[in-house]
């Protein structure tokens, strides 16, 4: 039985595609299949499956972090328990204030022909340039 055998199953799959939603790397994840960066993607190449998997996982952690980065530029509410000083705990809201850090984070890769630091801008010369050489 090859070594890829297992990982194109239903069970293997399944694992794949756990480690792509907990975030781990390509490297990381062939590291736990026990195989080389390059076999996995000779893998992916050779089966669909596997390719797929992979980004039905990470497309699931990264829609995530970009919710949790879009709700921190934004401002979000939130519920914490707390402990009375009589000792009794309730649920308190409360409100985190936007970060401007993930606002200029996320205009500048939305947007960035408005938001990039560097403008590109076209500057176009014409006419003519004469240089006197004091030595001719």
């Amino acid at each position: 039985m090859a070594k890829y055998d297992y990982w194109i199953t239903d069970e293997g799959l399944i694992k794949i595609e756990g480690w792509a939603r907990d975030g781990l790397t390509d490297e990381q994840i062939s590291s736990n299949i026990g195989i080389s960066r390059s076999t996995l993607n000779v893998w992916k190449k050779k089966y669909p499956d596997i390719s797929d998997t992979l980004k039905r996982g990470k497309d699931f952690v990264d829609r995530q972090v970009e919710n949790a980065l879009l709700n921190n530029a934004l401002g979000f509410h939130y519920k914490e328990q707390m402990v009375t000083n009589k000792g009794s705990v309730v649920e308190v809201e409360k409100f985190q204030s936007p970060n401007t850090t993930a606002q200029i984070f996320w205009l500048k890769n939305r947007k960035p022909s408005e938001w990039r630091d560097k403008q590109e801008q076209n500057v176009e010369l014409t006419g003519n340039m004469n240089v006197n050489n004091p030595y001719d």
